[in-house]
């Protein structure tokens, strides 16, 4: 990547790149620092026991309909998300937003559920926050068409509220499959509500970071991070999404 576009990719992740300093030719030299050991990655998680009624209610919605979709196509997958009824939010959307990319890609992108600007376009991660989206990714090498972006629901809740339990519970499998589909190495769950209706869990986003999870019946591993909506509203925690990114690219280097 050409040097100066990654400095501007870092530069929106608030990260200042490092460059060596010119050393005064009376300073003594610095020993050569031993070479670092590579961080060893931590065990997988174990998939936590979900305190609240509403991580069981998805738990149970997920179990009893896995096989629903299973055996579709992509394009049959797409057709069934766009004529879906299966929850009250198919009256209130504009269009379902399936997802978009590389349907061979190594790394599945998953947020939430579509805003506003999502909903319009029938695209996920657009405006502001799928800019600052795109930074993140080429920041570790790769572009948006490289990779896979979907939600874990298709359709914008009203008012961009937060999913209830049984309107993710309704569309995950619909997801279940496009993973089936694609085969990716790794998932990146960005934002507290994608990360917790994925790993089944009601834990914070903090102490979910910097671990291997693993989705679903093929182990896929999940990484999670920071959604690019709450980083611009919080440009302080962009440096600890760098560190996520870093550690899902050393993750996925290692699949």
């Amino acid at each position: 990547m050409n040097s100066e576009l990654r400095k501007e990719y870092l530069a929106a992740l608030g990260i200042r790149p490092w460059a060596l300093r010119a050393r005064d030719a009376h300073e003594p030299a610095a020993p050569d620092p031993a070479p670092a050991k590579p961080a060893a990655l931590k065990p997988a998680a174990s998939k936590p026991a979900a305190a609240k009624s509403g991580a069981h209610e998805i738990a149970r919605a997920g179990e009893a309909s896995q096989a629903r979709e299973s055996g579709l196509d992509w394009p049959e997958l797409r057709t069934r998300v766009a004529a879906c009824t299966r929850c009250s939010l198919s009256a209130t959307r504009t269009q379902t937003v399936f997802g978009v990319g590389n349907l061979q890609a190594d790394w599945l992108i998953v947020g939430e559920a579509p805003g506003a600007e999502e909903d319009r376009k029938g695209e996920p991660f657009v405006g502001r926050a799928g800019q600052l989206l795109n930074s993140m990714l080429h920041a570790v090498g790769l572009a948006r068409e490289q990779v896979y972006i979907a939600n874990v629901l298709k359709c914008r809740p009203p008012g961009n509220r937060d999913p209830s339990p049984g309107e993710a519970a309704e569309c995950l499998p619909y997801l279940e499959q496009q993973i089936a589909l694609l085969k990716p190495k790794i998932m990146l769950a960005v934002g507290r509500i994608a990360a917790q209706n994925l790993l089944r869990t009601d834990k914070t986003l903090g102490s979910l970071r910097q671990q291997v999870h693993r989705f679903g019946a093929s182990s896929v591993p999940l990484v999670v991070t920071y959604h690019p909506a709450y980083l611009l509203r919080t440009p302080g925690e962009k440096r600890k999404a760098w560190e996520d990114l870093k550690f899902a690219r050393e993750v996925c280097s290692r699949v």
